[in-house]
């Protein structure tokens, strides 16, 4: 089966009739048929099948095809009816009219020698005027036919038109003069259903067959829905047809008879949804009425025609993304007919690129052939309808026929046809509406690759433009604002396609993106916001309001990229100061540079004091001084966003710096999972920072170097920013003290950012690269650092040794450097601090004062040391400490001194603090030694017994210093019961004292990580 004939599957009735019309044209009378149907529904395989019918009848067939680019050329369609026929005398081509006019009107005369000259030729046998789209025929030939029509009526002749119904050319007084006359008779040609499509895929695909997407009808239920049986062929004939029209055993439709007044009965063999009409009045269905507008109330029926308020109405159809691979087979008969709507065009569009062969996607595709048969279907269906095509593409899943009109914005009952035309073509289909209520009142693409071919079919200019109107109708309608700002996103993208410089938006668009870009932060997607905020600074918005855009930018690149934060903050920074200040915007300004650590900035926009509260000493203060139930439960009640991501952060900095530096740890970790859920590498960098610095705190080396590491990757410029300080500095200390030098030398090395000293970033990078410096005996250097951040925290009024103790840091330096007395002086001018009667800072600060003051108070203010420490969590700084008590012990002579550093060498090398190992220990081995299987659940005494789970976790903490005050705390004992298990280790052992309990003991497991 040909192509052409595939196309004319479904249509034996409208062809019987066409026959049945040649018959009764042979017998002497006029007959006048007009078949209408849709782009691409086989109305010209139609024309050329009756032409090829009436010539194997013996008739005279004259043809013509009408297009849109001759419809200004008078008599173009009658001179190709005329074209290498003898006897017709037509008048030369009149030319236009200067003023655009057009040909002047055919003279009577030159109609009535033609009307004449086919009677003479109907006389010797029937004949056939054939003209294909009439809708596009010139107004000079349609006035020959419409004469043609009123004079003709006793001869031969046949004239057969192909049009479409919902034509936006077609004059409505030739299709009304034509219905008038008797003889006239209407077909219509309707999408293929089901049915046809399978029996079409039959001749389409004669290797595989069809593949049936559920039951099928059976045979003999194909005759009754008018498609062929299995033996229905188109018969050739060599001569005329008997009176039925038909070649006997021809088997595609029984004689068809016209009843009176040239109706069609159901005798005729017609299905029931043919189409005929009465006298060429409108169908119940919709069609066309005698002046070319809709049918009956402006309805569109099931199969294209406006519903009863002129909008889509609902028939089946594909939902725009329904199922469309199936696992590399070809796509089934329901599939096609859903993809392509019954279209023959796009049918046979599909088959050829979704078709079994090798390599072929069982789905169209972009660019493909089904793609460039809708572009083909929407030009050769109008300008209107593509523009009405073209603006359903744009609004997308909002598209409504009622939406379609107000924004083309010209005549409503012109758009409306042009949308009937699209759904009549297979184009489009009614939809739920996109308020969700179920109703039929949306509009929508039958598959998402014909919606891109539309959208590729538009220019860009003018895509950007329907965008930017649809932006204005959505927000008219109410529509969220996140929808709205999606087509003014589309719009400038559009606009920054073809030049690097998008053009400027509608001051009117300001606020709307700006609401959705917060909505967007809502929903978690910064990085969409960013860029309706990065529009809405080009959308013309005055200079108020732009500053407080890019404050906001500032703010959101914080999620990402703490460097581009920077950057944008420096630059409102030195607008700000060239320009007139505004409260709002300084006080945001103020909060944002102080969130960065750009302390010293921030001061100097709040001088008084007024924004912060008594000024950004004062706001460090209270942060520091937060008591921890406060601190939990705002991080218990507080969700990670942009406007809470600084109080979290400050939070978390406060319990680091109390006494429970273990609930910083868990907290920190919650909130460092949470930010990588957010997909903000900016957050993650900055909980992972502040996760090492707790873990850092308590003395875990392993897990502070781990999470600064990665919080070092996860920044996208980790040079370029006074933030990538942070975690350089914890990564500083920690290859310190687990005696990586090289490792710590490199990073300590680098050049630093000309921002750094500004921000509080700066103190803590110099704090960790003079510990680094004195660990590799360069007290000189190491010093320098130390007084750096001491001037720096004291010009900035936040010197807190709870944040950063400098000044026993220098005092460690200066006794390197045999400066006792300095030294000394230094440990109590921080013991006299408030911050000293913290844990942390009072144990450090009593060892540095130990080891500067006098030698007989020594031994007890190490004792006092290790017992605060004990406190604080450190275990690094608690092993310090009780490596030094225990070289006190020693000098006194003291038994307990040589245990004392045995414990205080197994808790640093617990901790891996390896550089305090061997400043401890020089000899130890730092390999675990080699433990024998029977003591591999517990240590067992010189009798046999073996000690408990319990009675070993007292113990060791007991080998490391800990009273039983303390155990009892940390292991949620009594201390009466602390007591007992000692005694029992004791026995078990065969010892006397804490003092004698042996340094191989299993630790008790550290803090999670």
């Amino acid at each position: 089966m040909t192509g052409a004939r595939v196309t004319l599957v479904g249509r034996e009735a409208v062809i019987g009739a066409l026959d049945t019309a040649l018959a009764e044209c042979a017998e002497g009378g006029a007959r006048i048929v007009l078949a209408e149907g849709a782009t691409g529904c086989g109305k010209s395989a139609l024309a050329d099948a009756a032409a090829e019918r009436a010539r194997r009848a013996g008739a005279s067939v004259l043809t013509a095809v009408a297009s849109p680019e001759e419809r200004h050329v008078a008599l173009g369609v009658v001179r190709q009816l005329a074209h290498g026929e003898e006897g017709f005398a037509l008048p030369l081509p009149a030319v236009p009219a200067a003023d655009g006019a057009g040909a002047p009107p055919a003279r009577v005369e030159a109609m009535q020698a033609f009307c004449a000259r086919l009677r003479e030729r109907s006389a010797e046998r029937p004949v056939v005027l054939v003209v294909d789209d009439i809708q596009h025929a010139d107004g000079a030939s349609l006035q020959y036919l419409q004469y043609l029509a009123r004079h003709a009526r006793t001869a031969a002749v046949l004239t057969v038109l192909t049009g479409t119904a919902h034509a936006e050319d077609l004059d409505p007084v030739f299709t009304t003069e034509l219905m008038r006359q008797p003889h006239f008779t209407r077909l219509r040609l309707d999408r293929l259903t089901p049915t046809e499509v399978a029996t079409a895929l039959t001749a389409l695909r004669p290797a595989e067959g069809v593949r049936p997407s559920g039951p099928l009808v059976p045979t003999d239920a194909l005759a009754r829905t008018g498609a062929p049986g299995p033996d229905a062929r188109l018969a050739p004939t060599d001569g005329p047809p008997p009176a039925g029209g038909l070649v006997p055993n021809g088997e595609l439709t029984p004689p068809v008879e016209l009843a009176p007044n040239d109706e069609l009965t159901p005798s005729s063999g017609l299905a029931p949804n043919a189409g005929l009409t009465p006298h060429g009045t409108p169908a119940p269905n919709g069609e066309p009425g005698p002046n070319g507008e809709l049918g009956p109330n402006g309805k569109l029926g099931p199969n294209g025609e406006p519903g009863p308020n002129g909008e889509l109405g609902p028939h089946t159809g594909l939902a725009a993304a329904d199922g469309l691979t199936r696992g590399g087979g070809p796509l089934s008969v329901g599939e096609l007919h859903r993809i392509s709507g019954g279209n023959p065009l796009l049918l046979r569009a599909l088959v050829e690129e979704t078709g079994a062969g090798a390599g072929q996607d069982p789905a169209p595709a972009v660019g493909g052939p089904y793609a460039q048969a809708v572009a083909t279907c929407l030009h050769r269906t109008g300008p209107t309808a593509l523009a009405a095509a073209r603006t359903a593409a744009v609004l997308g899943e909002r598209a409504t026929p009622e939406r379609v009109v107000r924004l083309l914005g010209g005549p409503a009952a012109a758009t409306r046809r042009a949308l009937a035309a699209l759904e009549a073509a297979g184009l489009v289909e009614a939809a739920a509406g996109p308020d969700g209520a179920g109703r039929p009142d949306g509009l929508r693409f039958r598959h998402p690759v014909a919606l891109a071919a539309v959208l590729e079919d538009t220019a860009p200019a003018t895509r950007a433009d329907l965008h930017r109107r649809a932006a204005r109708l959505l927000r008219e309608d109410g529509a969220p604002a996140a929808t709205v700002a999606e087509h003014l996103l589309a719009a400038a993208a559009e606009h920054a396609a073809p030049a690097p410089t998008p053009a400027a938006g509608d001051p009117a668009d300001v606020e709307v993106l700006r609401e959705a870009a917060e909505e967007l932060l809502v929903q978690g997607d910064a990085r969409l916001a960013t860029r309706l905020l990065e529009l809405a600074l080009r959308a013309g918005a005055d200079a108020h309001t732009s500053h407080g855009i890019r404050l906001r930018l500032a703010q959101v690149a914080s999620r990402f990229d703490p460097a581009a934060a920077e950057r944008r903050l420096t630059a409102l920074l030195e607008a700000h100061r060239s320009g007139t200040p505004h409260t709002e915007h300084t006080r945001l300004l103020v909060s944002l540079l102080y969130a960065q650590g750009r302390i010293g900035e921030a001061a100097g926009l709040d001088a008084s004091g007024a924004i912060t509260g008594g000024g950004c000493g004062a706001a460090f203060d209270t942060e520091l001084d937060t008591p921890g139930a406060v601190s939990e439960r705002l991080l218990r009640g507080t969700r990670l966003a942009d406007a809470t991501v600084t109080p979290l952060a400050q939070a978390v900095r406060s319990l680091t710096a109390s006494d429970q530096p273990d609930r910083a740890v868990s907290w920190s970790r919650k909130l460092l999972e949470e930010a990588e859920r957010a997909g903000a590498p900016g957050w993650v960098s900055l909980f992972g920072t502040l996760h090492a610095e707790a873990l850092l705190r308590l003395g875990d080396l392993t897990g502070a170097h781990a999470h600064a590491t990665a919080a070092l990757q996860a920044l996208p410029d980790r040079t370029g920013s006074a933030f990538h300080c942070a975690p350089t500095a914890v990564l500083i200390r920690a290859c310190s003290a687990m005696g990586r030098f090289t490792e710590a030398s490199r990073l300590a090395d680098r050049q630093l950012p000309p921002r750094l000293p500004a921000s509080l970033h700066g103190p803590a990078y110099l704090r960790a690269r003079g510990l680094h410096r004195l660990a590799v005996n360069q007290p000189h250097a190491a010093l320098a650092d130390f007084l750096e951040t001491g001037r720096i925290l004291a010009d900035w009024r936040i010197d807190r040794p709870a944040h950063l103790p400098w000044r026993t840091d220098a005092a460690e330096a200066l006794l390197h450097l045999g400066e006792a007395r300095q030294a000394e002086q230094l440990v109590l001018d921080q013991l006299a601090h408030p911050d000293a009667r913290r844990p942390w800072v009072r144990g450090v600060s009593l060892r540095l004062r130990a080891l500067t003051g006098e030698p007989r108070r020594r031994t007890a203010l190490l004792g006092q040391a290790v017992e605060e420490l004990h406190r604080s969590g450190d275990r690094v700084e608690a092993a310090r400490a009780m490596a030094d008590l225990g070289r006190a012990l020693q000098s006194e002579g003291s038994s307990k001194g040589n245990t004392m550093v045995r414990n205080a060498w197994n808790l640093a090398k617990d901790s891996e603090a390896v550089a305090l190992c061997r400043e401890i220990l020089p000899d130890a081995p730092l390999t675990p030694p080699v433990r024998d299987r029977a003591q591999a659940g517990g240590r067992t005494a010189a009798g046999g017994a073996r000690l408990s789970g319990s009675e070993q976790r007292v113990a060791t903490l007991a080998a490391q210093g800990l009273t039983n005050r303390e155990i009892s705390a940390k292991l949620f004992l009594t201390v009466s019961t602390v007591e007992q298990h000692l005694t029992r280790v004791y026995r078990k052992l065969r010892i006397s004292s804490r003092g004698d309990l042996p340094m191989d003991l299993t630790p008790v497991g550290r803090t999670a990580v």
